[in-house]
């Protein structure tokens, strides 16, 4: 049978896809973080279905799951918080599931930062202002950072930044930004985005740190740094411009 990676979406358990939704639905096994993932997207499962909270479980732990549901002709519904091909440690599960000789496929989900933009009423790339938009992360006790890949490298273009699994460590990453980006460049930081309890929190990068201290915010969030947030004075995009519609008329 077929272990389904699916992306859970942001939280909200409306963000979640109709194709995912049916995948939990027609899957007896359900892995699942339960520390990100919220316990709504658990009605989906079938009402006998084996539910399994991977937070506290090992790689091997978790791909053996998987493994000996596939032994007995079960599929599996991997629930991913966000989207799967961002920081889910998908890529090495499926590894795994190849050397096991065990079938998977991907279903996407809605991504965290499209959530903390869609808070935040802003689009993450502006004519003339941002067209580049980074996903990226910090290193610390996790996978150290590639070479080349550090804060000062990356936020030499000036596009917009966002950073996933950083919060924690929002004094660093502003020290890290403000070289390149400026103390005055706009930054926001939404936790739990799309959920009840969702924070959003608009600043600079000179102020981000202390609003994210003052809010309790640890974890569970996304910081974007960049021009694009507050930019009010910008051209048209030539996607709707009257040339371009008058040319196609």
């Amino acid at each position: 049978m077929t272990v389904h990676f699916i992306g859970a979406g942001p939280g909200a358990p409306d963000l979640l896809t109709i194709r995912g939704r049916d995948l939990i639905a027609a899957s007896p096994v359900c892995l699942y973080a339960g520390s990100l993932v919220p316990p709504q997207m658990l009605d989906y499962c079938p009402p006998d279905a084996r539910k399994i909270d991977t937070a506290l479980m090992t790689l091997a732990e978790i791909v053996e799951e998987m493994v000996r549901a596939h032994s007995h002709g079960l599929d599996v519904a991997r629930l991913a918080s966000g989207d799967p091909s961002v920081f889910s440690a998908m890529a090495e599960q499926m590894r795994r599931l190849d050397a096991a000789g065990v079938p998977y496929d991907v279903c996407p989900g809605v991504p965290a930062y499209a959530a903390a933009a869609a808070a935040l009423r802003r689009e993450l790339t502006v004519p003339t202002v941002a067209q580049t938009v980074t996903l990226t992360r910090i290193a610390a006790r996790a996978t150290p950072m590639p070479e080349g890949e550090s804060l000062a490298a990356l936020g030499t273009s000036g596009g917009t930044l966002v950073l996933h699994l950083a919060v924690h460590r929002i004094d660093e990453l502003v020290k890290e930004l403000v070289p390149n980006y400026g103390p005055d460049c706009p930054a926001a930081v939404v936790a739990h985005a799309s959920r009840e309890h969702e924070i959003v929190l608009r600043g600079r990068l000179d102020d981000i740190a202390d609003a994210v201290h003052e809010a309790g915010v640890q974890r569970t969030a996304v910081v974007i740094v960049g021009p694009a947030l507050a930019a009010g004075q910008f051209p048209d995009s030539h996607l709707y411009s009257d040339t371009r519609c008058r040319s196609r008329s």
